[in-house]
């Protein structure tokens, strides 16, 4: 590699002598003034950056700079001023009971847009972000309900879950009649074709047939004769078409054999009661709430669907 220094004969710069291959030079071409410029200006901003703005770490924190700025204290500020703005709002919610709330639109629109923001951080990584449910977790966007649909049933379910050992959540539990040998194999898959048979799936009718006296002998007393099921229990209505964990025949065993037992959060373990409120009235709203003309004051039970 040489390093004897030419002009280029092509572009008339200056080589920096480095030659490869024989013929091959670098050139040696400084940057544009404008560029080199605007270089030691970010250098000088970045010195008046460091002076004006806290910058840089210390053993005991950090350098706070001339006009001593917090954006931590800054985003504090922002939740304070929003709070004072809302604040008549939300201490009308905890004053008022859902039903009242409901009847009051601008109150009730609040409540809403609040429950909506509160769904989407708490409970659409189970339920989903339109609360359309899955596998397991309900769909809380039609009308059928496992422990109830009026404002007091869904503010309970809410506030206090289902089987996760709070004193007031749902605990009613359905028995794990594989797993603790209650029924066999075989009578399992006899029950769970008569089950599938309210819903007028196609069936073994010779295995519907003997499951019907297991279901009166075993299921019945929480589902009903009918299959209509008991809210008060959590007992889900087995003739219609919106099955939790699948309508398929193994779907169907594996929950006559397991029991299931689904849990939901207590939320008011997590969250203030005007928060509990506010999703309340927004899973009300969804569409599958039901009325109920008695419903005065803050409720203590709520929502889990099938």
């Amino acid at each position: 590699m040489s390093h004897r220094k030419k002009i280029d004969e092509v572009t008339g710069v200056e080589t920096t002598g480095h030659v490869w291959d024989g013929d091959i030079c670098e050139l040696n071409k400084p940057l544009p003034k404008w560029w080199l410029y605007t270089f030691y200006a970010c250098i000088l901003w970045s010195i008046g950056y460091w002076i004006v703005y806290p910058a840089w770490p210390t053993i005991n924190g950090y350098t706070k700079g001339v006009l001593n700025y917090s954006q931590r204290d800054q985003v504090q500020h922002d939740i304070d001023a929003w709070k004072s703005g809302h604040a008549k709002y939300r201490t009308q919610i905890a004053d008022m009971s859902l039903a009242d709330i409901r009847k009051n639109d601008e109150l009730f629109q609040f409540s809403i847009a609040g429950g909506a923001a509160l769904f989407g951080e708490n409970c659409s990584a189970c339920h989903g972000r339109g609360a359309q449910g899955g596998i397991g977790y309900p769909n809380l966007n039609d009308d059928d309900w496992l422990w109830g649909g009026n404002f007091e049933k869904i503010h309970q379910t809410i506030a206090f879950g289902v089987r996760n050992g709070n004193p007031n959540a749902h605990d009613t539990a359905m028995p794990r009649f594989g797993i603790d040998k209650i029924l066999d194999e075989a009578q399992i898959s006899d029950v769970a074709n008569f089950v599938r048979s309210f819903s007028h799936l196609d069936v073994d009718a010779a295995a519907a047939k003997r499951g019907a006296q297991i279901f009166a002998d075993n299921c019945a007393a929480c589902h009903g004769e009918q299959g209509k099921g008991n809210q008060e229990m959590g007992a889900p209505n087995l003739t219609d078409a919106i099955w939790l964990y699948g309508n398929s025949q193994d779907a169907v065993m594996q929950s006559v054999r397991t029991g299931r037992g689904g849990i939901m959060p207590a939320w008011s373990e997590r969250l203030d009661p005007v928060a509990i409120k506010m999703l309340t009235l927004f899973v009300y709203s969804l569409g599958g709430g039901q009325a109920d003309a008695t419903s005065t004051s803050a409720p203590a039970s709520a929502a889990d669907k099938p």
